[in-house]
């Protein structure tokens, strides 16, 4: 649908986002408005408090449709948290036998039958990602669809992503009370994905880690297929808090710290640089050594990478990330963390922002070509394909129905004249044969012929 507004809202354990875009005249997002407020009632990427968390959606839902001047109903919305589970499956469909070739109808109803697989109790299905397509047990590239192939048997392999049916329920209470509907829910490094790569990234493998402030999401990517997928319930929070408790200051004040003066690496910093912090009422003013702090933060920090390294492997593709790591999210912005990730990782490594795909036009650009808002202009990428998708399939739908039905309702063509049966050509009968006379009858006739002859003469 064209000038379709899509609007994704980002329910983070520090910051709520709300995004409100649309596809603009280069192909890329065109973000109108958006609103951010702190996160109230969310810990880890998981709604603990459903009143808290939709007056937190309410107010920055209501800041993005003032800006873009539009009235939102319904949004995408991103989900994240430790009960974030993936797993391999398989499913198998017979092609009806009035199918000449495999069709869309067909591939659609294999990736249906899968979220009728048998799941843990309170495991819900949010994603299914076709990984190989298989027809009749030939095996086709990635550059092959199976749509439009001839066979009786299709299969596929496929990465299957699940939440916990309780935690999902809390983040829709959320958004029903703040007066909203939920268009679809994603998976945020999914999402984040959308705003960060490219698909040549995609394609060469790559691995995106959103550090947000509860979580951290990862993805791995390869042959332009999701590979695997993971949330750690480590991020920028777990920083912050050891810096609080570290340094014995008051958690804005570790936060504060951990932005304008921190750093992942302690060889990177003064040895002699002291920050001095003002104190409780009439108390002397704490002083902190800049080694110190990036000593606390590069101890929390090296834990996340380390379980971000380990992640990778066991995904099998840590030597095939030939695009090497894309950091993204608020935590991406602490100083020196890409140097820590390839140190941890030995894998080349940049900093993700959502820049790729964003119009320039947009509304407060500069401010949004930050990591910290990947997660929420991603969710609108992504509801924009999604209905281009639709579209496009409502669109060949249409064809084949017009293609199907085109002769129905007209006259069947005029019945050709019926033609008398050809006959063969007449042929005069030939003469009969003169009766062939016996050898002794012919000698008597010439006997009886020679003597009446000879009276009469005489």
């Amino acid at each position: 649908m064209e000038n379709e507004i899509i609007v994704g809202l980002d329910i983070g354990t520090t910051k709520i986002a709300c995004f409100v875009g649309m596809r603009g005249q280069t192909g890329k997002v065109k973000i109108l408005g958006y609103g951010k407020t702190e996160s109230t009632g969310v810990e880890h990427g998981v709604v603990r408090n459903v009143s808290f968390a939709a007056e937190s959606i309410r107010r920055a839902v209501n800041e993005a449709a003032d800006q873009a001047d539009v009235d939102i109903e319904e949004v995408w919305v991103g989900v994240a948290g430790q009960h974030i589970k993936s797993r391999p499956a398989q499913g198998s469909i017979t092609i009806p036998a009035d199918h000449r070739l495999i069709e869309r109808e067909d591939v659609k109803r294999l990736i249906d039958d899968q979220y009728n697989t048998q799941l843990s109790p309170g495991e819900e299905i949010i994603h299914i990602f076709p990984q190989q397509y298989i027809v009749d047990g030939e095996a086709l590239s990635r550059e092959v669809s199976p749509i439009g192939v001839p066979g009786r048997k299709l299969m596929a392999n496929f990465h299957m992503v699940t939440a916990n049916v309780q935690n999902l329920q809390y983040i829709k209470y959320a958004v029903q009370d703040a007066g909203l509907k939920i268009k679809g829910v994603v998976l945020e490094p999914v999402a984040s994905a959308k705003a960060v790569l490219v698909d040549t990234d995609r394609d060469a493998g790559v691995a995106i880690v959103d550090i947000g402030g509860g979580t951290t999401d990862i993805a791995v990517f390869h042959d332009g297929i999701i590979r695997h997928t993971s949330v750690l319930p480590l991020a920028g929070n777990a920083i912050t808090n050891d810096i609080r408790e570290g340094c014995n200051i008051l958690k804005r004040q570790a936060e504060s710290l951990k932005v304008k003066f921190g750093s992942c690496l302690v060889q990177a910093v003064s040895e002699n640089d002291v920050i001095s912090i003002p104190s409780m009422h009439s108390q002397a003013p704490r002083e902190i050594h800049v080694k110190n702090l990036a000593g606390i933060i590069n101890a929390r920090a090296k834990m996340i990478m380390e379980q971000v390294d380990y992640e990778i492997k066991i995904s099998g593709y840590q030597k095939k990330l030939i695009a090497g790591v894309t950091l993204t999210g608020g935590g991406a912005q602490l100083k020196d963390i890409k140097a820590l990730c390839e140190l941890v990782t030995a894998t080349d490594t940049r900093i993700g922002n959502p820049t790729e795909h964003l119009e320039a036009d947009s509304v407060s650009y500069a401010d949004l070509a930050h990591p910290m808002y990947a997660t929420g202009i991603g969710l609108v990428l992504y509801g924009l394909e999604e209905a281009e998708s639709a579209d496009e399939k409502e669109v060949e739908t249409k064809e084949k129905d017009w293609k199907e039905t085109m002769w129905d309702g007209l006259p069947d063509p005029p019945a050709a004249e019926a033609q008398p049966a050809a006959q063969p050509t007449a042929q005069p009968k030939p003469a009969p044969d003169k009766p062939k006379t016996p050898k002794w009858d012919r000698f008597i006739n010439k006997a009886i012929e020679k003597f009446l002859n000879e009276g009469l003469d005489k």
